[in-house]
């Protein structure tokens, strides 16, 4: 089965295709010639990977699934939620976004956090999504030089390190991705 999913992010495409089986064949945005940043414009996770999948659905007419994701702390009320990807403002980077967090939390005890991932899959004419939530805490500093985004200040439950500094194995074995896009393909399988 070849499939497209809707991402730009080299990164997010190497650990999502490390635990696909041999029998999916993932297909990236670059891949089919879609060059464009789909907007993100929608209030929710849940929201903004669905419209992503029906943008590649209605503007290539390919069966695909996009994910999205967001790292809600609880003492920011969620924040910083949808918006995690600009937490600091458009123009800025992931190291950015950790520098404004780690701000907002100087003083805090209560370090709580979970990601989220949604993905929503458009195959056949249907639309389902699938959820995979990881919880733990934020750290004071940055750990580690792997992954990507808040990777390097996000403790899991239940693990001494940080996402960074786990390698993708360990880290898709908990992680809120790893978790959705299990789900996914034991769908995709069927």
């Amino acid at each position: 089965m070849k499939i497209v999913f809707a991402t730009h992010n080299f990164n997010k495409l190497q650990e999502v295709q490390a635990m696909m089986p041999s029998s999916i064949e993932l297909v990236s945005l670059d891949d089919i010639g879609c060059d464009e940043d789909i907007p993100e414009t929608a209030a929710t996770i849940e929201e903004n990977a669905i419209l992503k999948a029906t943008y590649v659905k209605s503007n290539y007419n390919k069966d695909c699934f996009a994910d999205d994701t967001g790292l809600e702390v609880e003492a920011l009320n969620g924040e910083p939620g949808v918006h995690s990807a600009r937490y600091a403002g458009e123009g800025r980077n992931n190291e950015d976004n950790i520098d404004k967090l780690l701000l907002q939390l100087e003083g805090k005890t209560n370090r709580r956090a979970q990601f989220k991932t949604v993905i929503a899959l458009n195959l056949d004419e249907e639309r389902n999504l699938f959820t995979g939530i990881c919880t733990g805490v934020i750290t004071r500093e940055r750990r580690g030089n792997k992954g990507f985004g808040y990777d390097a200040v996000f403790q899991p439950d239940g693990s001494t390190k940080t996402f960074a500094e786990m390698d993708a194995q360990e880290k898709g074995a908990i992680s809120h991705r790893g978790i959705a896009l299990r789900d996914l393909i034991e769908y995709l399988s069927k």
